[in-house]
């Protein structure tokens, strides 16, 4: 199942959501819930048009309050974008309508909403045909799985996204692996084939691939790198078709078996103490979005009242993220234990990082 994101706009004006990059235009408070919805290609070839991104299901609560909508796009913006190249579908029971950009920025396309439903964005096909060769910005993502114990060996898996595809949803369905932080953007062409080069490895799979523009809803490596399961460093470079590099990084593999000893060590403390060790970087770096669905789960689960959500909501967000893990945290072992789950269930990338999941 498909991760969901909540935001809630305290008024009106210009919200970012940092997990998935889509900005929404208010005219009111309101509260949000979206998700990422699988495309239908059915739907879309007779309009002569392809997916060039996530297809989004929002809603908003009251209805009526997101005027305008800023899907990320995968673009780059070094030559003038082709006229009519892309464009807003809005999906609803009714059908598909086509909604023209009101404007296109390096990041994102903005269009004016009719009414909330599903909005992703596409490609006009033959005008996408048409300049086939122009590179889109890409990502590279890392995710190293666990040693194997017999074969002393593991597993780095590199994934080759438009940029457009949110780490969160690539990082939902990579469980057991730690995510490798590394800078990520390079420009891709469809269809072109890439190699990976590694001195450190034994074997990387495939020898070669095509770059296929992955939209999801399932996100498979592109290249799986094997390494001996004691390697701290790898030098990792793409390369193209022509031998050109389109990225390279020295990658860093300790930082994830000091995570391991850390996520031992965290996992033998009692869950309300768990919630101290990390509660500075808690507050840092959690999303309003997550902190938001957070308290509601909270309040579900009678951990917190309506009382303690609503103060908790007043303040900004390092304070709001503040108030509500220690409110939880003195609430005790069971209090504690629910934020956690929770916490894990919807920031799964972000748990990993505190060692809570």
């Amino acid at each position: 199942s498909s991760l969901s994101y909540s935001h809630r706009c305290p008024g009106p004006g210009v919200f970012k959501c940092t997990l998935t990059g889509l900005v929404f235009g208010m005219t009111k408070k309101a509260e949000l819930q979206y998700r990422t919805v699988q495309w239908d290609e059915r739907v879309l070839q007779p309009a002569g048009k392809t997916a060039a991104g996530p297809l989004f299901n929002i809603q908003s609560s009251p209805e009526g309050a997101v005027s305008q909508l800023h899907l990320p796009h995968c673009e780059t913006m070094d030559a003038p974008l082709p006229e009519g190249l892309l464009s807003v579908v809005h999906i609803t029971d009714d059908g598909m309508s086509i909604l023209k950009p009101l404007k296109i920025t390096d990041t994102n396309v903005v269009v004016n909403v009719p009414h909330l439903s599903a909005f992703g964005l596409v490609w006009d096909f033959l005008k996408k045909l048409i300049n086939i060769a122009r590179p889109i910005s890409g990502q590279v993502l890392l995710f190293l799985r666990p040693p194997n114990p017999k074969t002393q060996r593991q597993n780095l898996n590199m994934f080759l996204l438009p940029r457009n595809v949110p780490l969160s949803e690539v990082s939902a369905q990579q469980r057991n692996a730690e995510y490798i932080t590394a800078p990520s953007s390079c420009k891709l062409i469809k269809d072109e084939s890439y190699r990976v080069l590694c001195p450190e490895a034994f074997k990387i799979q495939p020898k070669r691939a095509n770059f296929d523009l992955e939209i999801g809803p399932n996100y498979h490596p592109t290249f799986e790198i094997r390494l001996p399961a004691n390697t701290d460093e790898v030098t990792l470079k793409i390369q193209d078709q022509r031998n050109t590099e389109v990225w390279e990084h020295e990658v860093e593999l300790t930082d994830a078996a000091v995570d391991k000893e850390n996520l031992v060590k965290l996992q033998t403390l009692s869950p309300h103490k768990r919630l101290l060790s990390v509660r500075s970087q808690f507050v840092d770096g959690v999303s309003d979005p997550v902190l938001n669905q957070l308290l509601d789960q909270l309040l579900q689960r009678k951990v917190i009242n309506d009382e303690e959500k609503e103060s908790a909501n007043t303040k900004s967000k390092a304070d709001k993220a503040r108030a509500v893990i220690d409110l939880v945290r003195k609430k005790g072992r069971e209090a504690s234990s629910f934020f956690i789950t929770d916490l894990c269930k919807l920031d799964p990338q972000f748990s990993k990082t505190l060692n809570l999941s």
